[in-house]
């Protein structure tokens, strides 16, 4: 679909084809005339209902029909949701992609992975402003779990859109560079079009914890240890890991990550100089071995629990550093929406090996990254929009959202809640909601998308299993020649099931026999009839629908 020509000259439309009605694969595409902007390409985790899925990014349909008149990518910042689907779109398109050094130098480092050259990184700092057609595009620092965070302030011709990213107002952090609150401000004053402000955080009250004050909590476990402390987190919070590493060395320890996500991360902040630890006190897994286990803290990945990650794999005995008694676990994390069972079974595990574990629930060991519903009532004090458009959450939070913004005096008119395709089309004088785009989620596995019917075959196999039934024919007379073979996988198991898979291999023999005589060319309607009675026999008996694939085989 394109949209080119005169009548959308002084139209501004907002296009969100992800992190609208979900959480994760953020994308959001602006568009004046000829000119395309993306803002954030990123991808989200498969759930328990799409097996064997690596990644779920967003359809960018849209884009590769229009690639001719993308400006450019902005990315607001590198976590995985908001730069994961990158190396997906420059195998379809390119364009330049802006972001501060340590984005970039993130988004390098997945390029490379996929084996994706003569991509143009453009490193940016907060208050530099960038030219992408008709539109300018200018970086503002804000404060969120990763360094190097910003929000975006697009000036087009008819007015100036404000794109919050992840954000939070935090007035200590641990770069000691705080929110740029003068900044939206100064746009404020002079009139913002739009504010497209994060809504993960809109149910809760207040405002969020400053990074700076669960760093009692960690003094306070490390003066109590005295086994290992073993410090689960997300890899990319390196304020976080900072943090850790500086009261672990205070304590007299050394310091080892594992997870190669969290060692690449680590690697790439300290070239850039957003972490520093000294070299006698990083060390690598094999050389733990030298030092007592008070004097020993490992930082890993698995704060979500995720099957392989570091975490996991201690608490399942499956690593060289198996978790045991005298172990102090501390999970500085809380539990993303969705992974709460896989928390609670790590934790669980990690309590039978004799681990004290310290968790969310216990004591302050995690503060959010994403503001609260004080900081979002003053973002939209600070930009005072014409209008207001929530993005980054489920269905309720941008509503709540929303309804937000009607009590901080937008007009309720002018507040739009936005779904995944819907354009969004505002001019100087009036905003509108009205056609749509492709638009909604690619499952990739490896390096192919999966399609809906692939996905659907494999919650089959993996619920009903499979059955094979294998039917040799003679060519010449299409007379069933050997007997009918039946394969079970996953259905039941056969040594005890005979007397199912005799009546079963009975009725294919009797249903096959039917087309005694048959040509090649009718072997088709053979399989599609014996799959169908097959079917309903198996069902009738077990109540369970296996995939069911008739074979013939002609001699």
């Amino acid at each position: 679909m394109n949209h080119r020509g005169s009548k959308s000259k002084h139209q501004l439309k907002i296009i969100p084809l992800g992190g609208v009605g979900e959480i994760g694969k953020n994308l959001t595409v602006l568009e004046y005339g000829d000119d395309i902007l993306i803002i954030d390409c990123g991808m989200s985790f498969p759930d328990d209902e799409m097996p064997g899925i690596d990644a779920v990014i967003p359809d960018m349909t849209y884009l590769e029909t229009n690639m001719s008149r993308i400006r450019g990518m902005l990315i607001t910042h590198g976590h995985e949701d908001h730069i994961g689907a990158i190396p997906y779109a420059m195998m379809k398109f390119r364009c330049p992609i802006y972001g501060t050094r340590f984005t970039n130098a993130l988004i390098r480092h997945k390029l490379e992975e996929h084996k994706i050259n003569d991509v143009t990184l453009v490193d940016v700092s907060p208050g530099d402003v960038v030219t992408l057609g008709s539109c300018k595009a200018e970086f503002i620092k804000t404060g969120h779990s990763i360094a190097g965070a910003c929000a975006l302030a697009i000036t087009t011709p008819i007015g100036t859109v404000i794109h919050t990213g992840d954000f939070k107002i935090d007035l200590t952090p641990m770069d000691g560079e705080p929110i740029d609150v003068n900044r939206f401000a100064y746009f404020g004053t002079r009139g913002v079009l739009a504010l497209l402000s994060d809504s993960t955080n809109v149910e809760r009250p207040g405002i969020t914890q400053t990074e700076r004050e669960i760093g009692k909590t960690f003094e306070s476990c490390f003066s109590k240890a005295t086994g290992r402390v073993i410090v689960a987190t997300f890899a990319s919070n390196v304020y976080r890991m900072q943090q850790v590493a500086d009261v672990a060395i205070e304590h007299g320890r050394v310091v080892c990550f594992q997870g190669r996500s969290m060692e690449q991360i680590v690697k790439i902040a300290q070239q850039l100089g957003y972490m520093h630890i000294p070299e006698d006190k990083l060390v690598k897994v094999d050389q733990l071995k030298n030092f007592r286990d008070d004097e020993i803290c490992v930082m890993t990945t698995g704060s979500q629990g995720e099957p392989m990650s570091g975490l996991f794999r201690m608490a399942n005995a499956t690593h060289r550093l198996n978790v045991g008694k005298g172990d102090t676990v501390i999970i500085s994390a809380s539990a993303i929406p969705g992974n709460e069972l896989g928390v609670a079974r790590v934790i669980n595990q990690l309590y039978e090996k004799g681990a004290t574990v310290v968790y969310d629930q216990m004591a302050d060991v995690h503060v959010s990254g994403h503001a609260c519903r004080e900081e979002l009532k003053l973002m939209m004090a600070l930009t005072k929009p014409k209008y207001f458009i929530p993005v980054h959450g489920e269905a309720r939070h941008l509503r709540m959202h929303a309804d937000l913004a009607v009590t901080m005096g937008v007009d309720a008119e002018r507040v739009f809640v936005p779904q995944l395709g819907t354009v969004i089309t505002l001019t100087a004088r009036k905003g509108s909601v009205g056609e749509t785009v492709p638009s909604g989620s690619v499952m990739v596995d490896g390096l192919a998308n999966i399609e809906d019917a692939v996905l659907h075959d494999r919650k089959l196999l993996s619920e009903d299993g499979l059955v094979l039934a294998i039917i040799t024919m003679d060519g010449e007379t299409g007379r069933i020649c050997a007997p009918v073979e039946i394969i079970s996988r996953g259905f039941v198991y056969m040594r005890d099931a005979e007397k199912l898979i005799a009546e079963a291999t009975k009725l294919i023999t009797e249903e096959a026999g039917r087309f005694e005589g048959a040509e090649k060319s009718e072997y088709s309607a053979i399989k599609n009839s014996v799959k169908s009675r097959l079917k309903s026999y198996l069902y009738g008996k077990t109540h369970r629908n296996p995939m069911i694939l008739p074979i013939t085989i002609e001699i």
